[in-house]
């Protein structure tokens, strides 16, 4: 692979990339959980759709030593156990967690700009081989710069592209935090590794535990807890197809849900509708089997 270099950061000149259009077979079903997903992905390396679940791990661009350990070590552990790691190929801890991911499976970088853009440029033997060994992923046309706004942006979907996201050392004010706060308003679970409290990257993952975010010492903690959003995400492919006399915001709930389950809130922003209309749809698939409850009332599918 060639590169130049570019406004933004080292653009590849001869990747090999598609464009998925939402609605498509290619097009990950997660991302229909944001209240607005993207209407096409450019993609470079392995199919997103068929990857094993995800789980995103992001943090700080300046760890400790301790992050980087810790980021990297969930990463491998997690991969071992049959998961794709998600994170967004910055400095710090996404580095090391798709390094971690890389030594035991594989992992999906999403982009701040166009796919064929390496940011940061000191990133491209890892850029690489993601491309070889994973998945890139960027909502923008290539070509597109880098730019400050877009990493905000393109943090929801490393959130909805995962059952679960881990945060390894922020700082109060960051983008891993950003992506956390998508994560809780699409019903994905949140942790957060503790760390040294003397840190200024620790103050935002001690925030989050504050805020009710699971704690996160290993892979374990997080394979526990998403243990049966991995058994529905197995059992996806069984589910009964959807009416097409279905009422619309039922049909909809149902497609939102897909494998995962989520908190009301989180579906009713997923689906845009609140309030009675959507307890009451809620309540119509229950009594008719195609839904259930699980731990504080989370929904999911069921057929």
């Amino acid at each position: 692979m060639r590169f130049v270099s570019g406004p933004g950061g080292m653009r590849a000149t001869d990747l090999d990339m598609r464009i998925v259009p939402r609605g498509t077979p290619a097009y990950p079903a997660m991302l229909e959980h944001l209240p607005d997903p993207p209407h096409r992905l450019w993609i470079a390396g392995r199919e997103v759709v068929g990857l094993p679940p995800g789980v995103a791990i992001v943090g700080a661009r300046t760890p400790s030593h301790y992050g980087e350990e810790m980021a990297r070590g969930l990463a491998s552990d997690l991969a071992r156990a049959g998961l794709c790691i998600v994170s967004g190929l910055a400095r710090g801890i996404d580095t090391c967690a798709h390094l971690g991911a890389l030594e035991n499976g594989t992992t999906v970088a999403v982009l701040p700009g166009g796919i064929d853009h390496c940011y940061p440029a000191n990133n491209r033997e890892l850029y690489e081989r993601i491309v070889d060994e994973g998945s890139l992923v960027a909502e923008v046309p290539p070509g597109t710069p880098t730019h400050k706004h877009r990493f905000t942006h393109r943090n929801r979907i490393i959130a909805a592209l995962s059952l679960a996201v881990v945060v390894v050392q922020a700082a109060e004010q960051s983008g891993a935090l950003a992506t956390a706060r998508h994560a809780i308003n699409i019903g994905r679970e949140v942790f957060a590794v503790p760390g040294d409290v003397r840190l200024d990257v620790s103050a935002g993952v001690h925030g989050l535990l504050r805020d009710g975010a699971a704690l996160c010492a290993s892979a374990g903690d997080v394979l526990e807890r998403i243990a049966p959003e991995l058994e529905r995400s197995a059992a996806q492919s069984a589910f009964a197809g959807i009416p097409a006399d279905m009422p619309d915001v039922q049909a909809r709930i149902l497609e939102c849900l897909g494998g995962a389950s989520m908190s009301i809130d989180g579906l009713g922003y997923a689906v845009g509708v609140v309030g009675g209309p959507l307890l009451g749809a809620i309540t119509r698939l229950e009594l008719a089997g195609w839904l259930g409850r699980g731990p504080g009332g989370r929904i999911h599918r069921v057929r």
